[in-house]
C-alpha cells in the first residue's frame, strides 16, 4: 500500500518475513520520511534499515496494530482542505512538486474506460 501524506511517502507491506508474526514493514525512499512518522504516528517503527540493494533504500518494522494506529492518527490529524498546498505547507516545494507530479500522472486515470477496472472480492482484505 502506498500513502502519500503531508509528513512523507510510505510503502507498506507484509514482507515474506513478516507473515504470520503480526508485523507490517514500512518502506521509504528517504530517511526523514520514516523518521517523520515515528515522530508524529508511529512511536512503535522499529530501527530503521539502509540498503544500497533494495527498492526502498529505507525501511523498519512496526507490529501490525500499531501501523492500523498510526493511519487512524493520520485521518484525525487531517485540517487541510487541499492536500498538495498541505505538502508545500508541510515539506517544502521541492516535495510538493514531487507530489504534483504523481497526481498528474494519476490524473490521467480519470476517464479512461480501461483504468475503471473493480478488484474482484476474492482479492480484497
Amino acid at each position: 500500500m502506498w500513502l502519500l501524506t503531508p509528513i512523507g511517502f510510505f510503502s507498506v507491506v507484509c514482507k515474506p518475513a513478516d507473515a504470520g508474526t503480526g508485523m507490517l514493514t514500512v518502506r521509504s525512499r528517504n530517511q526523514a520520511d520514516l523518521e517523520n512518522l515515528r515522530e508524529h504516528w508511529l512511536p512503535e517503527l522499529g530501527e530503521i534499515q539502509t540498503s544500497s540493494r533494495n527498492d526502498y533504500r529505507y525501511r523498519a518494522r512496526a507490529p501490525r496494530e500499531a501501523v492500523a494506529r498510526a493511519m487512524s492518527r493520520a485521518i484525525e490529524a487531517l485540517d487541510y482542505d487541499n492536500f498538495k498546498n498541505q505538502v508545500w505547507r508541510t515539506q517544502g516545494s521541492a516535495r510538493a512538486h514531487v507530489y504534483g507530479e504523481v497526481w498528474e500522472v494519476l490524473h490521467g486515470l480519470q476517464g479512461r474506460p480501461e483504468h475503471e477496472q473493480t478488484v474482484p472480492v476474492a482479492q480484497q482484505s
